[in-house]
């Protein structure tokens, strides 16, 4: 089933009500330009998700950047009326206390009386630098939410200069490249080629379209296990 929209004002808040698949590609881009035009009206949006049916990596990185995108017009995003398998996948990625749903729409909208809570209050930090590399800036805003909750020091960029920049001095790093870096390789060549003591680790082509609730604990995993001191 493909994504369909029914938004409403509902005290000044602009809630939508999401029926259907919220997956990478067509979704994606409807879902944003949806919300981009809600959105000049009022800055604070309620998700009401009881009938999505599936997400997949690229759909949570969407709902990720959109959460970033409203904070920085100084409004919010509330997800409410989540479905187990979306609250799972939340969970398994500790974006749960990122997006903190709600059980209906009217505790979502009462809930934008109090502070917004960024989520780089819980991060932590870490020794381990990490560098996200891609054409998407969906993916990147959810593998720099995704890594940061995991305890990584995380930057990201869609340019390969600006990550030679950011693994330069790093006792330990990892650059990890996208699908979208697959259509140039001289340039994550030359990556490597200024920073030999980086570890590159390339994402599969399919990652973004990947179910988000085993495709991001697995890139933590992988992650961990490349920068755990030698035995």
């Amino acid at each position: 089933m493909h994504l369909t929209l029914d938004s409403h004002h509902a005290g000044g808040v602009i809630v939508v009500r999401c029926r259907g698949r919220i997956v990478s590609g067509e979704e994606a881009r409807f879902l944003q330009s949806e919300l981009e035009r809600l959105t000049q009206l009022a800055t604070n949006v309620v998700l009401e998700l009881a009938e999505v049916t599936y997400m997949d990596s690229g759909g949570l990185g969407t709902l990720v950047r959109l959460l970033g995108v409203r904070r920085a017009a100084r409004g919010d995003l509330k997800l409410c009326q989540v479905p187990p398998f979306v609250l799972r996948i939340l969970q398994v990625t500790n974006l749960l206390s990122v997006f903190h749903p709600y059980a209906s729409i009217k505790d979502a909208i009462e809930s934008f009386a109090a502070q917004p809570r960024l989520p780089e209050e819980d991060f932590q930090a870490s020794s381990h630098r990490i560098v996200c590399l891609d054409s998407s800036l969906d993916l990147l805003a959810y593998l720099r939410v995704l890594l940061q909750r995991s305890g990584f020091e995380v930057f990201t960029t869609q340019f390969p200069s600006d990550a030679l920049t950011f693994i330069l001095g790093a006792s330990r790093s990892v650059v990890i490249c996208g699908p979208g870096m697959r259509t140039n390789p001289t340039a994550v060549e030359k990556l490597h080629q200024g920073a030999p003591t980086a570890r590159l680790l390339h994402l599969p082509p399919d990652f973004s379209t990947s179910a988000a609730d085993q495709s991001g604990p697995d890139l933590v995993n992988q992650l961990r296990s490349l920068l755990a001191p030698p035995q």
